[in-house]
């Protein structure tokens, strides 16, 4: 039986996170509470996971991710969602130790069999990445849910906040847009097996780089780049460090069926919400097409798994390229700077 995963979703992967905007409004009344000392990292900035210090030398890194299909192959699914999960230990500078599954599967749909290959797929990235799957949860829901609770450690002084980048920074993408796009374009119908293997490739590729850029004094902050797209994630350091970012759009590393796609009027409903939630804080160029056009589009394409983004001093750019090529991320690049201003994103 060759069921078809992405028939049960109203939108795939980190492309189905609630808008930046809907979000900022649900969370704008939540109070911060007396918080624990110890507690190092919380919601304060948008950061991309909960760290909490144990002692001098250990803190332990905390997180969770989980969505809806963003392909139909349930073995990728799996591999997807659970990759995409363990990003967030890596981008604080950790070190992942174990992972729980969280699973909903509408199981009056779902072969048991589907639903296993789904499991497989998280179990085999958490056996590349080096740590068990510990246990977890499962519920019958109408969508299929796949994703991690994952938990990690780091050293309390390497820990690498959004708030932490500094005016004159360079700023490093880890993979290259696109993701996105493809999605969508697999939903039509029109993605070529080139480009799906390149979708695949993407987002099954672990952000091993974080554990050894926290160990780099002149890298400032560390994000990854996943639902709310470059612009929204960048904007998130921004805010978190007040600062103003500059990014040159012909040095984005972009995948290449993905522009093919997006300039013949493919993209995700997503990349549109995300605009509406932020677009007022982005400054384009003049020369770009009305509305921004398909430029816009990939800069607010949601990134399932996306790469990490390092602001670092400028003279460490060489040395965080050279990295992420030894983790094999060769399509990493420089793609901007940060500066003092008022938190504010500018393209040229």
């Amino acid at each position: 039986m060759t069921v078809k995963l992405t028939q049960f979703s109203h939108g795939g992967g980190c492309g189905c996170k609630i808008a930046p905007a809907v979000l900022s409004r649900l969370l704008a009344e939540s109070p911060l509470k007396t918080l624990p000392a110890d507690l190092l990292v919380g919601v304060e900035t948008s950061d991309d996971a909960a760290v909490y210090r144990l002692n001098d030398e250990q803190a332990v890194v905390a997180t969770t991710d989980f969505f809806t299909p963003i392909v139909d192959d349930p073995y990728d699914f799996g591999r997807i969602a659970a990759t995409n999960a363990l990003s967030d230990v890596y981008a604080m500078g950790g070190r992942p130790l174990f992972a729980l599954a969280l699973v909903g599967m509408p199981l009056d749909k779902l072969p048991e069999e589907v639903i296993r290959q789904i499991l497989a797929g998280g179990e085999a990235v958490c056996a590349a990445a080096g740590i068990p799957i510990a246990g977890g949860h499962s519920i019958d829901v109408l969508e299929p849910i796949y994703g991690l609770v994952g938990i990690g450690v780091v050293h309390p002084g390497r820990i690498k906040r959004n708030s932490g980048a500094r005016a004159g920074d360079a700023l490093i993408l880890g993979k290259p847009l696109g993701v996105g796009v493809l999605s969508a374009a697999l939903k039509k119908g029109v993605l070529s097996a080139a480009g799906y293997a390149e979708m695949i490739r993407a987002t099954t590729q672990l952000n091993t780089p974080g554990a050894a850029l926290a160990a780099m004094e002149q890298v400032h902050a560390v994000t990854d780049v996943t639902g709310f797209g470059l612009a929204g994630h960048l904007l998130e350091i921004c805010r978190g460090s007040g600062l103003a970012a500059e990014v040159a759009f012909e040095r984005l590393p972009l995948i290449d069926e993905a522009v093919s796609h997006v300039q013949a009027g493919i993209a995700t409903g997503a990349s549109t919400r995300n605009w509406a939630g932020y677009g007022e804080q982005v400054s384009l160029p003049a020369h770009w097409e009305a509305g921004g056009g398909w430029r816009q589009k990939l800069v607010t394409d949601p990134q399932t798994s996306g790469g990490l983004l390092v602001a670092c001093a400028p003279e460490a750019a060489p040395a965080v390229l050279d990295c992420f090529a030894r983790e094999g991320f060769a399509q990493a690049a420089e793609i901007g700077r940060l500066e003092a201003g008022s938190p504010a994103l500018r393209f040229t």
